[in-house]
């Protein structure tokens, strides 16, 4: 299912399974008021009402949810992915570049060598489902602090490997501020054991205090800027510039 579609459609059969599988407390009355907030209320008032270091919750290993859907795209199927598929991402290389004083790419062995944090947190989709997963992967504060940001930087784009059924390339972005939070990681493991495919194999992001549609996965480049107004169509990311909002804060 391509981002587009799913985007424009309502939630296909194959959704429907995986709904079924949810934890009951996902599919409450709770979340309908969760995203008629994050429409409605802006960035500022977000950012206002929350310190931007306040943890998401972090759960424990029991409340783990037996299936974690996986929506959105499910493989790039692009050709450069399924070589590097073959190849069991031996070749896959982040570069972070853009406003830095050092640019930097890291294999995704190296980046496995790196600290890593493990987070229990709770995904929140727009379809209106939730899902706890186990998260592992390397704090993208510690990259920045080897990139050094420079002080124009203010937005940190990610660039993903998968496009849509037009060709548009997938991306995300977040303030250069809320990558350092410490639940803003770059993960390669859910639930122990290594990204699959279908969940964004082999780095996803985990923008963990926004909703789901801002885990970008099939990670490939943060590109850190002064302004998003020539990226993509100008508004932050795939989904934003759908009419999606920018500022997903839960």
């Amino acid at each position: 299912m391509k981002r587009r579609q799913f985007l424009k459609g309502t939630v296909g059969a194959a959704s429907l399974v995986a709904l079924s599988g949810c934890d009951n407390l996902t599919q409450s009355s709770w979340f309908p008021g969760i995203l008629s907030k994050a429409e409605r209320v802006t960035e500022t008032v977000q950012r206002a009402v929350t310190p931007q270091d306040a943890l998401a919750k972090e759960y424990g290993v029991s409340d783990i949810s037996a299936i974690f859907p996986a929506n959105g795209n499910t493989d790039p199927g692009t050709e450069a992915y399924a070589e590097h598929v073959a190849q069991n991402f031996s070749d896959w290389t982040l570069e972070v570049a853009g406003l830095v004083k050092q640019p930097r790419s890291w294999s995704l062995a190296a980046l496995k060598e790196l600290p890593s944090r493990t987070q229990i947190t709770r995904h929140d989709c727009v379809e209106g489902w939730s899902a706890i997963g186990k998260w592992t992967g390397v704090p993208i504060g510690d990259l920045m602090h080897q990139v050094e940001p420079l002080p124009n930087a203010r937005y940190a784009v990610f660039h993903c490997a998968d496009v849509d059924d037009e060709g548009i390339a997938y991306y995300e972005s977040m303030a250069v501020a809320d990558c350092f939070h410490p639940q803003t990681i770059l993960a390669y493991e859910l639930n122990d054991v290594p990204l699959d495919i279908p969940h964004g194999a082999p780095l996803r992001l985990r923008f963990e205090r926004q909703l789901g549609y801002k885990q970008a996965k099939y990670v490939m480049k943060i590109e850190l800027v002064e302004s998003l107004a020539d990226i993509g169509g100008g508004k932050g990311g795939y989904w934003e510039d759908q009419g999606y909002e920018w500022y997903a804060g839960i």
